[in-house]
């Protein structure tokens, strides 16, 4: 499966065949809130979070990927990602596109 955030695959002539798309909602670990502060004192990176919101948009790319291929397509352009809090305590990770047949 192709995957590209522009709206073309050069050499090919797409068809258009949906929006697709993959979310989850991630929650905070107790350990990686208590490292978090600790190091909102001394600053630098949230090494946990980051963890957490690779590991998000990893699952929401596969669910995307996996929602297309049931679709029948060969590619999904013009992916983007976006996040939003959901609580306190949790994060969603979304990944859409538009999912293509080759022509």
């Amino acid at each position: 499966m192709v995957i590209v955030n522009t709206d073309f695959i050069s050499g090919k002539e797409l068809q258009t065949i949906s929006l697709v798309k993959g979310s989850v909602v991630q929650s905070k670990h107790i350990g990686r809130d208590i490292m978090a502060s600790l190091k909102n004192l001394i600053g630098g990176e949230l090494v946990g979070y980051t963890e957490m919101l690779c590991e998000a948009r990893e699952v929401a790319t596969q669910r995307m990927i996996e929602e297309a291929r049931d679709l029948g397509a060969d590619a999904v352009v013009n992916v983007r990602y976006a996040t939003s809090n959901v609580s306190p305590n949790a994060s969603e990770v979304i990944a859409f596109g538009t999912a293509v047949r080759y022509k």
